[in-house]
């Protein structure tokens, strides 16, 4: 299990949780929406186009993953070939399933309303997907904060 602890208030980045050990940051860029996390040696860059609707992963400038119609209710990462289905929950929730089948066997969500942090369990996908994922679903949920 993923858990996203925002480091203050007034900061984009997080500190990325496994288990309960540190495992990474996710910094958010200042001028565009995404960032970046290092994981095992490799740095990882997480970028939106203009809209905020599709995502790429990319390490060492080769894509890893895409993740598209974000923001929209059913929204999908590809990564690997895999094609890895999310639906929200409710408009009053933060909170996605990951879909296997139209069944959920995994999510994201935040702890609080009052509070940035959230959690995450997708088991099947590797843990730099995971993180992407989570990174996703943090930038879409704070792009509807702001914008609302």
């Amino acid at each position: 299990m993923l858990e996203a602890r925002k480091s203050s208030v007034l900061s984009g980045h997080y500190e990325i949780v496994m288990d309960g050990k540190p495992i990474t940051k996710w910094q958010t860029s200042m001028w565009r929406t995404g960032g970046t996390f290092d994981l095992d040696g490799h740095r990882y860059e997480v970028r939106s186009n203009a809209w905020g609707t599709r995502f790429t992963l990319t390490r060492d400038d080769a894509t890893m993953a895409t993740a598209e119609r974000v923001g929209r209710r059913r929204w999908s990462v590809d990564a690997g070939g895999h094609v890895h289905e999310f639906q929200g929950r409710s408009m009053w929730r933060s909170e996605e399933s990951l879909l296997k089948a139209g069944r959920p066997v995994g999510y994201i969500k935040r702890l609080s309303i009052w509070r940035s942090n959230a959690v995450a369990d997708l088991p099947g996908l590797p843990v730099p997907v995971q993180i992407f994922a989570l990174a996703v679903t943090l930038a879409k949920w704070d792009n509807a904060a702001s914008s609302g």
